[in-house]
């Protein structure tokens, strides 16, 4: 089975945005379908070839905070800014990303599941029952990811534990100030 090519889109000093595949001039708007429909594509700088997919990305996601309701919240952004440049900036990237997947699978077999529960044949009498079922089960999903946080926060609890453990014991031969055996510092 050979693999899809990503779908090539050019993107011009002008900002205009070239789709090579349908050889037309498309919109951010239009570059959001592709995302929402899981259509793979790469952005690139039409004159260096530089991969823009990530900060084409990432303005579609400026665009969609600043209309309607935004998904992150501003203590949130500021947590998440703190972790450039820290040590755990990879781990933490790799984190999200890990649990956003995680969150898409527990939706996706929810989706399916309820939708064989309310005709047997895997599908809603109308979009609008569908909507009101899944409204309903906001509390559900809600207390069902409290529930994964709180593991997860366990998890990384005992893995600091460890980590502070390791540590310890790796670099128990070398003198610390204020560790026992440990030269004191005298004042003058």
């Amino acid at each position: 089975m050979t693999e899809k090519t990503p779908r090539l889109i050019k993107k011009y000093p002008n900002r205009r945005l070239y789709d090579t595949q349908t050889s037309t001039y498309i919109t951010l708007a239009d570059v959001k379908q592709l995302v929402l429909s899981g259509e793979s594509f790469t952005v690139i700088d039409a004159k260096t070839s530089d991969d823009l997919t990530r900060s084409i990305l990432l303005q579609i996601i400026l665009d969609e905070e600043s209309s309607g309701a935004p998904m992150f919240s501003a203590p949130m952004l500021s947590q998440v800014i703190r972790f450039y440049g820290n040590a755990m900036q990879g781990m933490m990237g790799d984190y999200l990303e890990k649990n956003i997947q995680a969150f898409t699978e527990i939706q996706s077999t929810l989706q399916e599941s309820s939708k064989k529960l309310v005709d047997g044949k895997g599908g809603f009498p109308n979009a609008e029952s569908w909507t009101q079922f899944m409204q309903g089960q906001a509390p559900m999903m809600q207390n069902l990811m409290g529930n994964y946080i709180e593991q997860s926060k366990s998890v990384f609890m005992q893995m600091q534990d460890q980590m502070q453990k390791n540590a310890q014991s790796m670099f128990q031969g070398f003198p610390f100030q204020g560790q026992a055996g440990a030269p004191e510092k005298k004042d003058n």
